[in-house]
């Protein structure tokens, strides 16, 4: 018999630290960290800023965001996104996403576990829908990565 996948065996560093710091907490204080990450979202670089429209909008969440991952010269992922202040929870997973995948190969963001969304202990203190909004950004991150990528081949 298979061990089931585990989100946390191909985690980079920083979601990884990101995951045990959730689930350190009781189920409902986790709901606090993830306020406390919204607060974190990086501002957009100001060729972004300056063109929103540059940044893919997240069609599973329901507020308006947008994202958006860029690889640099040397392989280096950065990413970026956008989301209103009255949506702390979505903000609070677009900033997740910003300081884990920031800094990764693009083969590092590739191997992070589609489940990762459902690996932080959430599931039970926001909506499905909510989660499904970190797995599009998960989604599209990987997708725009593995674009960027074939484009350089």
């Amino acid at each position: 018999m298979s061990p089931p996948s585990d989100a946390s065996s191909n985690l980079p560093a920083t979601l990884a630290e990101i995951r045990e710091d959730f689930l350190a907490l009781p189920e409902r204080e986790r709901l606090q960290l993830l306020l406390e990450f919204a607060n974190e979202l990086p501002d957009l670089p100001e060729r972004y800023a300056s063109a929103p429209g540059m940044l893919e909008r997240i069609e599973e969440c329901q507020s308006p965001v947008r994202a958006f991952a860029e690889v640099d010269g040397d392989g280096v992922v950065h990413f970026f996104a956008t989301a209103p202040a009255e949506a702390p929870t979505t903000r609070g997973f677009a900033s997740i996403l910003a300081q884990g995948l920031s800094g990764l190969t693009a083969q590092e963001v590739l191997d992070v576990p589609d489940d990762f969304p459902m690996s932080i202990g959430l599931t039970r203190a926001v909506s499905p829908l909510r989660i499904g909004g970190m797995n599009g950004m998960l989604t599209r991150a990987k997708r725009q990565v593995r674009e960027q990528v074939a484009a350089r081949s």
